[in-house]
């Protein structure tokens, strides 16, 4: 007998369902906005330099992939440093993100998430370590629909 369990609402399966379009051998592929290297959270120093002086993109891992102009959108112009709420051992990132914000002249935050509910607690986590850090640094959070479509 299988079991029906009853686990996050963001890991029921779903088929996302396309418009297929003509391929177009002059179509531009959009250049990568990446600025540096490491992007996981658990492996970016807190005093890396391309956080000083900067606007920091905090993103969730399925944003990306869910987000079709996620570069342009999201991402052209800041640093970056991404986790999963979920998946993740997240007990460091309050600390390391408080560390990031107080050790650097962070100019604004943005959070980007997914719209399950999971992924929330990312947006959590950086409020907190806003918090800790001392600094008052303008936030927003970009929440992502599973379509690709962005929320707010």
């Amino acid at each position: 007998m299988a079991h029906a369990g009853c686990g996050c609402p963001g890991s029921m399966a779903r088929v996302i369902e396309r418009n297929e379009a003509t391929e177009n051998e002059n179509t531009v592929k959009a250049a990568s906005e990446l600025r540096q290297w490491p992007v996981q959270l658990h492996l970016v120093p807190p005093t890396a330099p391309w956080f000083q002086d900067s606007e920091i993109l905090i993103a969730a891992d399925c944003v990306a992939f869910a987000l079709g102009s996620f570069h342009s959108d999201l991402l052209k112009g800041k640093a970056l440093a991404i986790a999963c709420p979920k998946l993740d051992d997240s007990t460091p990132y309050v600390e390391k993100l408080a560390r990031i914000f107080s050790e650097n002249n962070v100019k604004s935050i943005t959070v980007a998430i997914m719209e399950v509910p999971c992924c929330r607690g990312l947006d959590v986590m950086v409020r907190q370590a806003l918090a800790q850090s001392g600094k008052e640094i303008p936030l927003e959070t970009a929440i992502i629909g599973i379509n690709g479509e962005r929320r707010n």
